[in-house]
């Protein structure tokens, strides 16, 4: 997603996401897919007819990039990184040479999406798949994306890719992810995007409720869901990740820091020591695109020196599980 513009609020002064995407799908052959919804077009699976856009300092496109390294589909769907900070309009390439993105050729996401839609309506948003040969957005849809990676892409997969979706734990690992999403993931949000103290309130407590749960959930499971990582797991890590960089401090979540509950912090480390989760981490990136995007919430655009990212790296013990 983008926080580019300024979010959407109730009238209470709580926060409402925008959850409006270009609902395409790229499906195997073009099929009609088993799971989730139809109402946008079916595009089919073809190796290198697309470049996901995702940038590597928002949790929702960092799902996307986590999911593909571990499928093993960098040479199959290739990658592109917009940088952290961006203006009104859109997400821009300022990382890369020339400050366009080396294979589409365009300085914003945004000219992806016009290409598709000349008057898209809506924010710029990140995961965002994009057709190379034509410059055309084809979906937004982040949770699809991702499922769809792991359902339709299944051919291009490498031979050990984890199962992130186990039919046997399907419908308890939906209600799992149901609750990460609404009270964690978008949890902090709803509590730095507070309009008023009522709403942050209500906000912050419904987001300690859940990491609560969470950590007494993993206090006899390593991950989630049980023995293996699952798309659940990559869910909850994008968010966990960044807590104590920026969501106890920037969002006013801070009745403690991840580092101060043992079991989700253990949970977060040993995640991060997988290569396809730690190696998409840049904390830099993600400092930065939260403390100078937002300027409503930290106008002078100053950005944390901490914490010590190093900590990420230190011994946990959840192989005990």
């Amino acid at each position: 997603m983008t926080e580019d513009l300024k979010p959407t609020y109730v009238e209470a002064g709580g926060f409402d996401r925008d959850m409006n995407y270009v609902p395409d799908r790229i499906t195997r052959g073009a099929r009609r897919p088993e799971h989730g919804p139809v109402e946008g077009e079916l595009w089919p699976v073809e190796p290198g007819r697309y470049r996901l856009v995702a940038a590597k300092a928002c949790p929702w496109a960092n799902r996307s990039i986590i999911v593909r390294g571990l499928l093993g589909l960098e040479d199959v769907i290739s990658l592109g990184t917009p940088g952290p900070t961006h203006d009104k309009r859109s997400w821009t390439f300022d990382l890369d040479p020339g400050g366009k993105d080396p294979v589409l050729g365009i300085e914003r996401l945004q000219e992806a999406y016009f290409a598709r839609f000349p008057d898209y309506p809506r924010g710029i948003t990140v995961p965002a798949m994009v057709e190379v040969e034509s410059g055309k957005l084809v979906t937004n849809d982040f949770p699809w994306i991702t499922h769809d990676l792991f359902f339709e892409w299944r051919e291009h997969h490498r031979p050990d890719a984890p199962d992130l979706w186990p039919a046997d734990r399907r419908e308890e690992m939906e209600e799992v992810m149901q609750r990460v999403f609404t009270e964690v993931n978008n949890g902090v949000y709803r509590c730095g995007f507070a309009g008023d103290q009522e709403s942050y309130e209500a906000a912050y407590d419904r987001l300690f409720e859940a990491l609560d749960w969470l950590e007494e959930r993993l206090a006899t499971r390593r991950y989630l869901m049980g023995e293996t990582v699952t798309e659940a797991d990559v869910r909850l890590f994008t968010t966990l990740v960044r807590f104590d960089a920026v969501y106890h401090g920037h969002f006013k979540c801070n009745r403690n820091k991840l580092t101060e509950m043992p079991n989700l912090w253990g949970y977060a480390r040993d995640l991060y020591s997988i290569p396809e989760f730690g190696d998409t981490i840049d904390f830099d990136q993600i400092k930065a695109h939260y403390y100078v995007v937002h300027t409503d919430i930290n106008p002078t655009g100053v950005v944390p020196k901490g914490p010590d990212e190093s900590l990420w790296d230190t011994p946990h013990d959840r192989d005990r599980l």
